[in-house]
């Protein structure tokens, strides 16, 4: 019997970042939009609104391994002063159902996969000359999706909004630690982030839109992350009813796990029909939008082949012990937002989304 490999979070945010993952985690949603493999999606709250967990799996044709990820946030842990989020990522023998490797990855590898699905989003559906991001949200998905656009387009300057000014600041300081060539400034509102800005990211655990519909404007696009269960919502529905272009990860699961998509449709602000395509699908094409005509939007709830993905690239290199070379700066984590804030964790670390 095979003894399964245990590898914990530190080794694995040394071993991977979302720029790794972007053309894998691409691969795998065109292999999903085409109809391979299985991807199911179980959410539950066994604390309410103080405990989540998602459970996400995934097989795909072809591929030596299958995964199952078990990703939770809890308050209790939170109070005691721990990371709220938690989780692992099991892989499997595709072929005999042996456990081969457990990765307790601290949410990780969520993370990064998540960021990788923004940045193809990116990628695919934002202005080639976009320069302004406005980043709703300030926690750890906040930071990575931050970067991520700024991978994929010339962005110049950053507008940051959140709740909370010390967390706020938090961000601001970490992505310019990153990229101290950009402008990166604190707006006073949600509005004044999002009518100043080309692109726009949201990542909260917002339980109430954030976005209004009326402050968009043609030529912009929306990455929304956050409301990855039925109980969120970051956009209101008037945001879906003004898309031109409406993308999600999957047809079946977004309308049913996406809070602020589903009280769309409920309101008949916007149909299933009306969703226009899965990422996956753009894929051969290459850019979905029209220049400077559209309203763009693409709904992320996040799925299990972005996490077998994740463990694909990873496992090899963990396996093979490498460590960073000499300067080599350390992949984008959570752990950027901890330093810059000066603590254990980062003033809101409560939101990981699209786990």
């Amino acid at each position: 019997m095979t003894v399964p490999q245990v590898f914990d979070a530190d080794a694995i945010r040394r071993a991977v970042g979302f720029e790794d993952l972007v053309d894998p985690v691409a691969d795998a949603l065109a292999a999903f939009s085409r109809g391979l493999g299985e991807s199911p999606v179980t959410v539950f709250a066994p604390a309410g609104p103080d405990g989540d967990v998602h459970v996400k799996s995934a097989w795909l044709p072809g591929r030596p391994v299958f995964t199952v990820k078990v990703a939770a946030w809890f308050a209790a842990r939170a109070a005691r002063g721990l990371p709220g989020g938690s989780g692992y990522v099991a892989v499997h023998d595709a072929a005999t159902g042996d456990l081969l490797a457990l990765l307790q990855d601290e949410h990780h590898l969520s993370d990064v996969r998540t960021a990788a699905a923004g940045a193809l989003a990116t990628r695919l559906l934002a202005a080639h000359d976009a320069r302004t991001l406005a980043v709703l949200g300030t926690g750890v998905q906040a930071y990575l999706q931050a970067l991520a656009a700024m991978a994929e387009r010339p962005i110049d300057t950053v507008l940051v909004w959140g709740r909370r000014a010390a967390a706020a600041r938090t961000l601001q300081a970490a992505i310019s630690a990153r990229a101290p060539e950009v402008a990166v400034s604190i707006a006073g509102t949600a509005g004044e982030a999002v009518r100043g800005a080309d692109v726009i990211v949201t990542a909260t655990s917002s339980r109430r839109p954030i976005v209004d519909g009326s402050w968009l404007r043609p030529g912009q696009h929306v990455t929304a992350v956050g409301a990855d269960d039925a109980t969120k919502a970051e956009l209101d529905p008037e945001c879906f009813a003004r898309a031109d272009l409406l993308v999600v990860d999957s047809r079946a699961d977004a309308p049913v796990h996406a809070g602020d998509l589903r009280a769309a449709i409920a309101g008949r602000a916007v149909t299933e029909a009306g969703i226009d395509a899965e990422l996956g699908e753009l894929m051969p094409a290459g850019h979905a939008r029209r220049p400077g005509t559209q309203i763009t939007i693409a709904k992320l709830i996040g799925l299990g082949v972005q996490d077998l993905a994740a463990a694909e690239v990873v496992l090899p290199r963990l396996r093979a012990d490498q460590p960073p070379s000499a300067g080599a700066s350390l992949p984008a984590s959570i752990l950027d937002l901890r330093r810059t804030a000066g603590k254990r964790r980062p003033p809101d670390e409560r939101h990981h989304a699209a786990i």
